[in-house]
């Protein structure tokens, strides 16, 4: 039985885009089944409809506390009755009880090398660190912010002329690998978490490097 995706989206959708793609590419035992977003303007609510996916707005702003946003969104997702919740490009912080009621099925990409720079604006606080790499990262969620476990992360260089917007678009593209890697791991059954961290059952490489603008990935590190 092919598992079933939910996506929650804020903005463009680059990120669900580049997931329905690899499904279909890749024919993963799975398939996206419903996007939702928080943002009635969000640009990847067009890119869904236009690809035959149900889509649904939950506009934060409407809700008078987070509490009463999470329990509606909580509802919202079961009833598209979701294997996985992948968080591409969410822009809330969600609550205990809604990441522990997808615990371990509750799927999110940052753009950092997690621990590094959790929460927002993480090219400029990268620039402004003088660090000579950046990156994303995919991980499980759990309540505390930006610090589940790391199911893989994608490295590119910090070039010297860099400015946050083309660092974060160097970083965008490098999510356009980084997620559906991840994710299919996930549906295929591949991943192994133990004691807070995951592991690839038959040892794939759970690192990705782009050393040059480009991104093409040059090798990658076994685990």
């Amino acid at each position: 039985m092919s598992m079933r995706i939910l996506v929650l989206i804020s903005g463009r959708g680059s990120n669900l885009a580049a997931l329905v793609e690899a499904a279909h590419a890749q024919a993963w035992p799975a398939q996206v089944v419903g996007v939702i977003s928080n943002r009635p303007q969000a640009a990847g609510l067009q890119w869904a409809q236009s690809h035959g996916l149900p889509t649904q707005v939950l506009d934060h702003q409407a809700f008078a506390s987070r509490e009463a946003f999470d329990a509606a969104l909580l509802q919202a997702c079961l009833a598209h009755r979701p294997d996985v919740v992948v968080l591409a490009g969410f822009m809330r912080v969600l609550g205990e009880a809604f990441v522990q009621h997808f615990e371990g099925r509750l799927i999110n990409i940052h753009p950092s090398l997690l621990p590094a720079f959790t929460g927002l604006h993480t090219h400029r606080r990268a620039l402004q660190a003088g660090v000579k790499v950046a990156g994303a990262t995919a991980h499980y969620v759990t309540p505390r912010l930006d610090h589940g476990p790391v199911i893989a992360q994608a490295v590119v260089p910090v070039l010297p002329r860099d400015t946050e917007h083309s660092l974060a678009d160097r970083v965008l593209r490098a999510e356009h690998q980084l997620l559906p890697l991840a994710v299919a791991w996930h549906v295929r059954g591949e991943l192994q978490l133990h004691e807070g961290c995951v592991h690839h059952r038959q040892g794939a490489a759970q690192t990705l490097f782009f050393p040059d603008a480009d991104l093409t990935p040059a090798m990658a590190v076994p685990q």
